[in-house]
């Protein structure tokens, strides 16, 4: 009979996991919303403040792939402890922080540090689970991520409250502190190689500018940048791209994992993954205006509103995880993009003339329900469809495809907003939504086919 329990240590590992996730997760929505007030402090300009959250991200991104790379040559162990001493340390320098560019390179710090984190966060659960219940253990995580994203602006007006923005910084280092011993005394090392092949730092720093151009340029065209500067960027970013790529195949362990996406289970989780970011994306930054301009509720009622989706979330993830032990994950998030594409047409459809509160909830808490039925089973499918000594590459991967959604998702919200009228504009995201969400749909059911059996254990 197969023993469903986790050992008292492993549950620690996890912890230690979970902290660190928590707080990389957190010191994005905790800083969006201190923005202002730091704006105020550096004397600069609104556009200017957006780059203390820009910079962390395009940090993460750009280095996320290499990084994953890395642990899988030599340790997720000592890539994880790591991240969190730089994540640390550059929390307590963004505390310090007396001038702009200071808190720039502090934030870049904390950049490098979370990507070290979550390069190797998905390879450690794995090393840590037993197959039969590592769906729970991505679920936790997913769990934990949407309990981040809905209390993370709470927990910034707590503080900014009762004390400075300093604090959004400085309440990381004892939790990175506690983290670190936990982690350095009880996380799994990685399984014995019979050869380490050696760290491609040629494809690293094609990885980084290939990331950093791409991404950059589409982030200034969200910014109505100048265009020629952009597109130059962007066709430059593709050309490398391109070389980038050509190397990678053929590679025994490549940083980008091309040889993975011949596993066909892979390939389109991973294309699945993308669109499914894309879809929530363009609808968790339109409802917004939705709610305050077409149907009047004030600041206050919009961002409670927004609440239920990964309040929704969250439950349900723990519930799809033990669903999916007995069950073809494939169909379990078909399923679960189907509810989520009846949560979106509900709320498109919604006369928003003398709408309730309640009416916006329960359409909002069902697009949560959706997303947490398909993430979980999605993730799973992603990460076991893989061999173990790829599960780095795996992960490192996994949270680009959702970097790559989220971002594509931001622009496309950007480019509707400014093409379309203001009154219909909303609408025609909401219709990008669905359409997103729809092929998500139809790519994770053509999975079934390939899922043995019922249960995440008929995986090969």
């Amino acid at each position: 009979m197969e023993d469903n329990r986790l050992s008292l240590k492993k549950y620690a590992a996890v912890i230690a996991i979970l902290i660190v996730l928590v707080m990389t997760v957190l010191d994005v929505t905790l800083v969006n919303v201190a923005l202002p007030v730091m704006a105020e402090k550096f004397h600069i300009s609104d556009s200017s403040a957006v780059w203390i959250v820009t910079i962390y991200q395009l940090a993460i991104t750009m280095l996320i792939l290499p990084l994953s790379s890395a642990g899988d040559l030599y340790s997720y162990r000592r890539n994880f402890l790591t991240g969190v001493a730089i994540f640390t340390l550059s929390s307590a320098l963004c505390a310090a922080s007396t001038g702009f560019s200071l808190i720039l390179v502090s934030r870049a710090l904390q950049g490098i540090g979370a990507a070290c984190v979550m390069s190797v966060n998905i390879a450690l659960t794995r090393l840590i689970y037993p197959r039969h219940i590592l769906g729970r253990g991505l679920a936790v995580n997913a769990m934990v991520i949407a309990i981040a994203t809905a209390a993370g602006p709470t927990i910034a007006g707590a503080i900014l409250s009762v004390t400075t923005w300093h604090w959004l910084f400085l309440i990381n280092v004892p939790f990175g502190i506690a983290a670190f011993v936990i982690g350095k005394r009880l996380l799994p090392d990685n399984p014995q190689k019979t050869r380490k092949p050696k760290f491609d730092w040629v494809s690293g720093i094609e990885n980084i500018i290939v990331f950093g151009l791409i991404f950059y340029s589409l982030g200034s065209f969200a910014r109505k940048g100048d265009i020629l500067t952009d597109s130059c960027l962007t066709c430059a970013g593709l050309l490398i791209a391109f070389f980038y790529i050509r190397r990678q195949t053929g590679k025994e362990s490549p940083m980008l994992p091309v040889d993975l996406f011949r596993i066909r289970l892979y390939s389109l989780s991973i294309a699945t993954s993308v669109c499914s970011f894309i879809a929530q994306n363009v609808a968790m930054i339109s409802l917004p205006f939705l709610f305050f301009n077409n149907c009047g509720f004030s600041e206050i009622t919009t961002g409670l509103l927004m609440t239920p989706w990964p309040i929704a979330t969250m439950a349900i993830s723990p519930l799809a995880a033990r669903f999916v032990e007995r069950h073809n994950p494939g169909a379990t998030a078909a399923a679960g993009m189907g509810v989520y594409v009846i949560g979106l047409a509900l709320m498109l459809f919604m006369p928003q003339a003398g709408v309730s509160e309640f009416d916006i909830a329960w359409r909002m808490a069902l697009c949560g329900i959706g997303f947490g039925m398909f993430q979980t089973p999605n993730n799973i499918v992603m990460v076991i469809a893989t061999p173990v000594k790829r599960t780095g590459g795996a992960g490192g991967m996994q949270s680009t495809a959702r970097l790559v959604g989220q971002t594509l998702g931001a622009t496309l919200v950007t480019l509707v907003f400014a093409i379309v009228p203001s009154d219909i504009s909303v609408r025609v995201c909401l219709y990008v939504a669905l359409g997103m969400a729809s092929v998500a749909g139809i790519l994770s059911l053509s999975r079934k086919g390939q899922l043995k059996g019922n249960s995440i254990n008929g995986i090969e």
